[in-house]
């Protein structure tokens, strides 16, 4: 079994039923359990489309999955709550949004997956949900554990992982 991370993320529609159905439906995948989840936290959209607020969270999972089998089965689960990336713009509203953030120590960059998530260290709304499930994971590639990362994007804003 591996450890992976998969960020949460809704803004359109009723977004807590549609979080609450993805950790479900990730829980339900075959040789994979939702072994930790965090609060869902209210955040503001990020890029240049004008949208609601977010409702974000992550889940610690543990699968016998590779990893490209474990990211098409989020896109599925995204499709099954509503979301069409075909018709979507980029940073756009969605139903649904489930990123594979980290997976075990796994360092993996190929067409349509890369691991970890390449904006993991950039984005507080990812940072801070994954900091109280996990603050002393170490990030493959960072070389600093998610409570640092937290730590030196948001110590301006105070929004340090206690």
């Amino acid at each position: 079994m591996t450890d992976a991370y998969i960020a949460l993320g809704s803004n359109l529609g009723d977004r807590r039923t549609a979080l609450t159905r993805a950790v479900r439906a990730i829980d339900g995948l075959a040789s994979t359990r939702v072994s930790a989840q965090s609060t869902l936290i209210e955040t503001d959209p990020v890029g240049p489309v004008a949208q609601g607020r977010y409702l974000n969270g992550v889940v610690r999972v543990q699968t016998e999955l590779a990893p490209r089998v474990l990211l098409e089965s989020l896109l599925a689960i995204e499709t099954e709550l509503g979301r069409d990336r075909t018709g979507e713009l980029r940073w756009g509203p969605r139903t649904a949004d489930l990123d594979l953030l980290i997976f075990g120590d796994l360092i993996l960059d190929e067409p349509g997956l890369h691991i970890p998530h390449p904006r993991l260290a950039e984005r507080r709304f990812v940072l801070e949900p994954l900091c109280e499930i996990a603050p002393g994971l170490v990030v493959p590639g960072f070389g600093k554990t998610v409570r640092e990362l937290l730590n030196a994007l948001a110590q301006a804003e105070g929004a340090e992982c206690s």
